[in-house]
């Protein structure tokens, strides 16, 4: 599952923007810096690893999030928040090790066996006869039958964050008993494991409850897990997990999981009081104000999230490729990683694709391949298009002047810091950027709506698994592409993609279609950046990751 972020991402300031973003050296961005910068970003874990039986029982673990405005992880306006808290209180049934190795909770699917017949792929899940959900439900192969149902697309009416992979299945059946699942795939699907991470109540699987029911709210009675929701002040946003009574399996070592509702400058000051366990440290101030502190340290390793500048292809100027192309050919990227990673003692490589990350393997640099940093030739494929400057060094054509907007949430500095370096970069071009202020909490309607032209997000990706994700960054018709670029032609060659079974050739496959799907320019990765975290010493299992979630019964603190 890939998982949008909640927030607008968190940007390094404190420098001089407009300068170096006016000092930029020509150069292709793919290859500026090369001589100090890495081959591949970090893939380094840093978590204190601890086995389950050195971590004592009780105490308390408190750090930052809320439930937001959409609380199931397999609707499109989820976050990545959304998913952090639903797996406290809901099935973790399989998991990834930091580098991707699949792993298979006993405590809900207690066998796993995959075979090919005929060309077609079968996976039997048998369930743990123990799994029960909260309210009585047994746990069973009609829960693997009700989440394939609400995301295979088949239903329109399924507001789903992606189909990819549960479309390509043609049944879940009973198996011997009701314990058991039996899927049937047309065809090989090789990432099938990151299709039922976790899984739906039936009773949660329906339209209305499947867009509506987790807006704003929780569902502790179709959860399962170790911990339940004690309490949730849905005034301040602030969610308590307690240990559930009806768990099954190793229970939870921590008396309570705390999530509390802070903005970023605040957590780091909860963090610097010993309020919260752990903070992310999101720019150079902030890694400034906590390192060091007393009875903490730093865990700073790889990361599985991307940011990217999406431009909207629907809005009335960007529909023309040109301007669109011309708007990413003078974006310097390795400026806007300057200016993030400035204070961070962090540099990795220009990301060079949406599916798959440097460190990882497969990973090809497909941006590189048909975009260079060319404010001057954007410039000359402007003046062909007929955009004229004006007076004012401002482009117009047929009485338009060639004005962009950037929708820029919150009021964080550093943000703005980061907006004020695209404006300046693409003024000399002849393009005025219009910075156009919204509220945190209008992030989903924004993308949903499309009520942008220029906007800055991010992606983390929860499986190893980048290739299947091909579709929801590029696919023309689906909900997730928010640029709202493609075409029907480039559909059909990326869903040949996903039958292809080796992972190897379909991540080869993957490069080369994205290659086509970039030149549709109207996505642009700029960074990834280092998982950077501020812990108190002695919380395991905590930190860096990358693609490993800890299981919720193995967070606590050392004995």
């Amino acid at each position: 599952m890939r998982t949008r972020l909640a927030l607008p991402v968190a940007l390094i300031a404190a420098i001089a923007v407009t300068a170096t973003a006016c000092q930029s050296s020509g150069k292709d961005s793919a290859g500026s810096d090369t001589k100090n910068t890495p081959k591949a970003a970090s893939s380094v874990a840093d978590y204190d690893p601890t086995p389950y039986d050195r971590i004592k029982d009780g105490g308390t673990y408190t750090s930052v999030g809320t439930f937001d405005d959409q609380g199931n992880p397999f609707n499109v306006n989820s976050t990545l928040t959304a998913s952090r808290v639903w797996s406290w209180y809901n099935a973790d049934a399989i998991t990834y090790s930091p580098t991707g190795e699949v792993q298979y909770n006993p405590d809900y699917f207690s066998d796993v066996k995959v075979s090919v017949a005929g060309g077609n792929q079968k996976v039997t899940l048998t369930i743990n006869p123990k799994a029960v959900f909260n309210d009585g439900t047994p746990i069973d192969w009609t829960a693997i039958e009700a989440t394939w149902k609400a995301d295979n697309g088949s239903d329109k009416a399924y507001a789903a964050s992606s189909t990819d992979g549960y479309d390509q299945i043609t049944s879940v059946e009973k198996g011997k008993n009701a314990k058991q699942a039996v899927i049937t795939f047309k065809g090989v699907y090789p990432s099938w494991s990151s299709l039922f991470t976790t899984f739906l109540h039936p009773k949660a699987a329906t339209v209305e409850n499947f867009n509506k029911a987790y807006v704003k709210k929780a569902h502790p009675e179709w959860g399962a897990g170790p911990y339940t929701v004690g309490s949730w002040d849905t005034h301040s946003g602030d969610i308590t997990f307690v240990r559930n009574p009806k768990w099954w399996g190793k229970k939870g070592k921590l008396d309570k999981r705390i999530y509390v509702n802070l903005e970023s400058t605040a957590a780091v000051n909860a963090f610097k009081n010993g309020q919260v366990d752990n903070v992310s440290a999101v720019d150079a101030e902030s890694l400034k104000q906590i390192k060091g502190l007393p009875g903490t340290e730093i865990r700073s390793g790889g990361s599985p999230f991307e940011y990217s500048l999406y431009l909207n292809s629907k809005s009335p100027l960007l529909a023309d490729p040109t301007v669109r192309k011309a708007i990413e050919e003078s974006v310097d990227r390795s400026q806007i990683a300057k200016i993030q990673f400035q204070g961070l003692d962090y540099k990795e490589p220009l990301p060079g694709s949406a599916i798959l990350y440097s460190f990882q393997k497969g990973y090809q640099d497909n941006v590189s391949a048909v975009l260079k940093y060319a404010p001057d030739d954007a410039k000359k494929a402007l003046d062909a298009a007929g955009w004229k400057a004006g007076s004012d060094g401002i482009r117009a054509k047929d009485g338009k002047k060639l004005e962009v907007g950037y929708t820029l949430l919150g009021d964080d500095p550093l943000d703005k810091a980061t907006a004020g370096a695209f404006a300046a970069m693409l003024k000399p071009v002849g393009i005025r950027l219009d910075i156009r202020k919204a509220d945190e909490s209008d992030f989903s309607k924004i993308l949903s709506d499309r009520k942008f032209d220029l906007f800055l997000s991010g992606n983390r990706s929860m499986d190893p698994f980048g290739a299947r994700y091909l579709c929801d960054f590029y696919c023309s018709d689906r909900d997730s592409n928010i640029t709202g670029a493609g075409t029907p032609a480039l559909d059909k060659k990326i869903h040949a993609t996903t039958e292809i079974a080796d992972l190897g050739q379909q991540a080869a496959a993957a490069n080369q279609v994205e290659r086509e799907a970039l030149r549709q320019y109207a996505f642009l990765p700029l960074f990834s950046g280092p998982s950077t975290y501020g812990v108190k010493k002695g919380l395991a299992n905590v930190g860096a990751t990358i693609f490993y979630n800890p299981l919720p019964e193995t967070v606590g603190w050392q004995k």
